[in-house]
């Protein structure tokens, strides 16, 4: 019988670097071959905001919470109606870009610079929600499960709306279009809302079946995503 060694530290680390990297090389790849060349400046924006502030945030829980690291790296979902809304979140994410990369190459829709640096600052500002969420969440995984010793967290973002990192995530996703200078894009990613919706649900009803107190903090909080809206 073979024994299982446990992940050590170096190990999360090439790990980590490793989805990283393929991640950095994917979307390049993505943005870069249907707009025909790397003067899609576009394109580098986006990258910039999406992987230095990973970068950074993963150092951050390699040194300060390797834990919490190790959910966030996993991504195998076990709920059958969760590897469906991964299938569609890849999909769309591949059209998005690669219309994107389209659009500059042929000058479908041009947009002012201005709209793109607009959306970046959405784009940043959401992604200091995600981290206060991964701050205030320890139980945060990619995955939908219950985890062991979990308890409900009703406060800060969470006292507001039961799914902050959605909340976060969904401005992160809607501003992308913007940033790349396509509206087209921004069509296709607007397909992210059922999509999350439908996680949204099977996540709750796993969470009110396993997990004790999720029914009362659900009648706590009224919203999901946006207050006063969603």
């Amino acid at each position: 019988m073979i024994e299982l060694r446990p992940i050590t530290e170096e190990n999360l680390f090439f790990q980590a670097m490793s989805k990283f990297a393929l991640g950095l090389i994917g979307i390049a790849l993505l943005l870069f071959l249907p707009a025909g060349t790397f003067h899609y400046w576009n394109g580098w924006l986006l990258i910039a905001i999406l992987f230095i502030p990973m970068f950074l945030a993963g150092i951050v829980m390699m040194l300060r919470d390797p834990e919490l690291l190790k959910k966030r790296l996993n991504a195998k979902e076990e709920e059958a109606e969760q590897k469906t809304v991964i299938a569609l979140s890849g999909l769309m994410f591949l059209a998005a870009f690669i219309t994107a990369g389209l659009n500059f190459r042929f000058g479908w829709i041009e947009m002012p610079r201005w709209t793109a640096w607009l959306a970046a600052g959405v784009f940043l500002a959401a992604y200091l929600m995600y981290a206060e969420v991964l701050r205030e969440n320890a139980y945060l995984s990619r995955t939908i499960e219950v985890q062991e010793h979990q308890k409900v967290i009703d406060t800060g973002l969470y006292g507001i709306v039961r799914h902050p990192m959605y909340c976060a995530t969904v401005f992160l996703f809607l501003s992308m279009g913007f940033v790349l200078g396509s509206p087209i894009s921004f069509l296709i990613l607007l397909c992210y809302l059922p999509i999350i919706a439908k996680r949204i649900r099977n996540e709750e009803a796993v969470l009110t079946q396993g997990l004790e107190g999720y029914q009362a903090y659900r009648e706590k909080v009224r919203y999901k995503v946006i207050p006063f809206i969603w």
